[in-house]
């Protein structure tokens, strides 16, 4: 069988920040936690779905105390699968996640409420906020599609237009990025009615059922948990629906530090991978072999105002412990770098995103969102930020390859330096590689402009790919969907 192909990423060495002593320890609290105090669950369904595995369950109020044992652990994490596809409108665009493997993607993500236009007209940059819609959507997907380092699209603009209503927004949100873009798509579901429509339009756009089986060009994130503990009803039901129907989804937690989950490092990695095993575990038992990512999303929380904080050593460390989790369950592993606290592009943007784009990516979780364009943690997507992200990434991601040390290359090495010693410049200007296809040279910054500096580079680069062509779907597969998909809004076609 030919191997599929797929985008590249970055394949890493991994830094090992916990010890396999560490794990363990963190493996055998997290397991006990899922005993005492167990999960508390407000879906009928999966307390049934638990119960039936051999959980012991208990009334706990308003809802039910599900004590996970060990054992039922074990059945969920040897029925998960190691290796999913995400696929894309182009499948070459595809991407596979191995828990082998640590190739590392970059994407976008966050439903944000604002798109932040700029404006450096004046002396100083102005900055103003406009509520999200279908139109700015379409507008950050096919910028997306030209930013050369992103690696998959979840959607960053929260939908608000007058005629977006929970029955249609889902159908609406994926068309209109997937008419965009030819990455894989990912997003979360408004309404658990609109599951079975938005994955027909999946299939239509793959190219039918079959296809999609094999290339799913969507997918779903599910925040089943919420910290500390809790499996909240909607989404517990919308991720146990996907489940059946072995559509990839990602069991998301989020917890912060200092306010729903320990601030200490040990305390907070120790809760958040018992809840994370608890909702993969759900969807282990409601449709063993289902395509699951194991969502690790830990924050700290900013102690001045009890806003999470993202750009914060503390944020990295968790991250990272996370990632070596995933690793040693054998589950894909999406993480998360790159969010600026501040609700601006600029110096104290970049440092934070740096602080984590330059550290989690090297414990080799293979999907890693949030990563372009974000501000003021998750509520703001600014198209400039993300053409600039775009750059830093690129560097990030020439930092985080391999040595090129080899025996192989030996002979080439001797040879290279003993031919410049003999000429009469001893320099190696004439001795530099050509760079191949996978492979930059580093000559300047990418974003280097004498007439303004970054920001105003960022903003020529966005507008010069706003004026390239779309890459839209075919006619005839927009009108088999405006004839089968009900909801379609005429924005989400433009």
């Amino acid at each position: 069988m030919n191997e599929l192909k797929q985008r590249e990423g970055v394949l890493v060495r991994p830094e090992q920040r916990l010890s396999q002593a560490q794990i363990e320890v963190i493996d055998g609290i997290s397991r006990e936690l899922l005993e005492n105090p167990g999960i508390f669950c407000y879906n009928q369904k999966a307390v049934e779905i638990f119960r039936a595995a051999g959980a012991r369950i208990e009334d706990a109020d308003d809802c039910r105390r599900v004590r996970i044992p060990s054992s039922l652990l074990d059945q969920a994490l040897a029925s998960a699968p190691s290796r999913i596809v995400l696929g894309a409108r182009d499948p070459e665009q595809r991407l596979i996640l191995d828990a082998c493997e640590p190739r590392v993607r970059f994407g976008s993500g966050s439903e944000t409420n604002f798109w932040l236009d700029v404006n450096l007209d004046s002396e100083s940059p102005r900055f103003k906020r406009i509520t999200g819609s279908i139109d700015l959507l379409t507008k950050a997907a096919h910028l997306c599609e030209h930013l050369e380092n992103l690696d998959f699209f979840i959607r960053c603009v929260n939908i608000q237009d007058d005629g977006v209503t929970a029955e249609n927004k889902d159908v609406n949100k994926f068309l209109a990025s997937l008419n965009n873009i030819g990455r894989h798509v990912q997003a979360g579901l408004t309404s658990l009615a609109a599951l079975d429509d938005v994955l027909r339009l999946g299939r239509i756009i793959a190219g039918g059922d079959r296809a999609f089986e094999g290339n799913p060009v969507l997918s779903f994130i599910t925040c089943v948990i919420k910290s500390p503990f809790q499996m909240v009803d909607d989404t517990t039901e919308t991720m146990i629906e996907i489940a059946r129907r072995g559509v990839p989804v990602v069991i998301s937690s989020c917890p912060m530090g200092g306010a729903t989950g320990p601030f200490d490092e040990f305390g907070m990695v120790a809760q958040i991978n018992a809840e994370l095993l608890a909702g993969v575990a759900l969807n282990q038992l409601a449709a063993p072999g289902a395509p699951v990512l194991y969502g690790a999303v830990p924050v700290r929380t900013r102690l001045d105002n009890l806003n999470d904080l993202y750009g914060a050593p503390e944020f990295v460390h968790y991250n990272i412990d996370c990632a070596q989790m995933a690793r040693h369950y054998m589950l894909p592993c999406y993480s998360t770098a790159g969010v600026a606290d501040t609700p601006e592009p600029g110096i104290q943007a970049t440092a934070e995103k740096m602080i984590t784009l330059l550290n989690v990516p090297r414990n080799g979780a293979q999907y890693i969102h949030y990563a372009f364009g974000l501000l003021e943690r998750t509520n703001v997507f600014c198209p400039e930020q993300a053409v600039m992200d775009n750059a830093h990434i690129g560097i990030v991601k020439n930092i985080l390859r391999d040595t090129p040390v080899t025996a192989d290359g030996r002979n080439q090495v001797l040879a290279t330096i003993r031919e410049v010693m003999e000429t009469p410049h001893k320099t190696y200007i004439y001795n530099l590689p050509l760079p191949t296809e996978n492979e930059d040279i580093y000559v300047c910054y990418p974003l280097e402009d004498p007439e303004g500096g970054a920001l105003r580079a960022a903003q020529k680069r966005r507008h010069e790919i706003m004026q390239r062509p779309r890459n839209t779907l075919p006619k005839e597969t927009i009108a088999q969907l405006q004839s089968e998909i009900p909801g379609i809004l005429p924005a989400a076609l433009k």
